[in-house]
């Protein structure tokens, strides 16, 4: 089972598997006109998950993720894509519920016992977020893949949103960035095993705060940094009201990415990311800066825009948690002509 390497089996990795920004704009421009008054939050805007209004004060909430590996060992892809998955509804302040599994594998060509590993490392995921794994669908396909439904509730009155923060927020971020550059590496067989390690670890962390981040009144936009990376997501936070400042010395990644960058090590991503957003951003951007900015993140941090004056609560909150990265990165800006300035 060892001489199987799942990243060999892909062409694309993690979220990097994502449809490019501006294809999905064309995608999804002509979305449903017909209104629910109970969809609180659905195809109108692009949150994490779709929101349901029960009536009782509470909402159901229910969001899908899946891609291809990331990594070649089949335990840790199942625990990477379950994380990523259950964390659009911790990114909206809720409890995870319940999952479903989206298995594609590639029958007669990868043993069965290695997407069983796969299963495995969903499951320990699960177990953590005190869910149960529930049922799924699988089908045979051309590529690996694998990602869950997750369904969720959340109080009316703790609802997160991605596109809600005020000016004047500060910014926070909960985990590093580089996590496309690592796994690009590891597909390229270039990633020495600590760094892969780290990496992997961050990605198996589960974004549980965001259930706690909920209850903080100050907390007025939250969302979690994946595929189109943290200019594109801090992007969609803005919308078209607010702009943000941006401190690239502030913004926590992992300190050995320059090593691969010399190397050439870049997700296909970061370019297409960068062409969606390039117009929407000024200030110095070098290519270290302009790399790891839009590098195509797989189960990543927490985006948070908070008050300042919850920002001494906000920091302890995130110790507790044992999360490393309470510096702000930035702010809420008035809405200016370009929607993210670099620092």
């Amino acid at each position: 089972m060892t001489d199987y390497k799942l990243t060999e089996y892909s062409h694309m990795a993690g979220c990097g598997c994502k449809i490019a920004p501006a294809d999905l704009e064309k995608i999804l421009c002509e979305r449903s006109s017909v209104s629910f008054k109970e969809l609180l939050v659905g195809n109108h805007s692009n949150d994490d998950a779709a929101v349901w209004d029960l009536g009782n004060g509470t909402s159901v909430m229910n969001s899908v993720d899946f891609f291809m590996p990331i990594v070649n060992d089949p335990f840790d892809f199942g625990r990477i894509a379950s994380a990523n998955a259950i964390s659009d509804i911790y990114a909206m302040g809720g409890k995870p519920l319940f999952a479903n599994a989206l298995l594609g594998w590639q029958i007669g060509v990868l043993p069965l016992e290695l997407a069983n590993k796969v299963m495995e490392g969903a499951l320990e995921v699960c177990k953590d977020a005190g869910i149960p794994l529930a049922g799924g669908h699988s089908i045979d396909t051309k590529e690996p893949l694998f990602g869950l439904s997750v369904t969720g509730s959340v109080a009316n009155e703790n609802l997160k949103r991605n596109d809600c923060p005020q000016v004047n927020d500060k910014l926070f971020l909960t985990k590093a960035l580089g996590t496309g550059i690592i796994g690009t590496a590891i597909k390229r067989g270039l990633a020495e095993e600590q760094h892969a390690k780290l990496a992997i670890e961050s990605m198996c962390t589960l974004n549980k705060i965001g259930e706690k981040l909920s209850k903080l009144n100050g907390v007025h936009a939250l969302t979690d940094v994946t595929g189109f990376g943290l200019i594109g997501h801090l992007i969609e936070m803005c919308g078209n009201s607010f702009s943000a400042e941006l401190n690239w010395d502030k913004v926590p990644r992992f300190p050995f990415l320059e090593s691969y960058l010399v190397q050439n090590v870049i997700p296909d991503n970061t370019y297409r990311n960068w062409n969606a957003y390039e117009k929407k951003v000024d200030g110095i951007l070098d290519m270290t800066s302009f790399q790891i900015l839009n590098d195509p993140q797989t189960s990543g941090g927490l985006l948070i825009a908070a008050s300042p004056e919850i920002e001494e609560e906000l920091v302890q909150l995130l110790k507790e948690n044992g999360i490393n990265f309470f510096e702000p990165i930035g702010s809420i800006l008035k809405r200016n002509d370009k929607t993210i300035l670099v620092k």
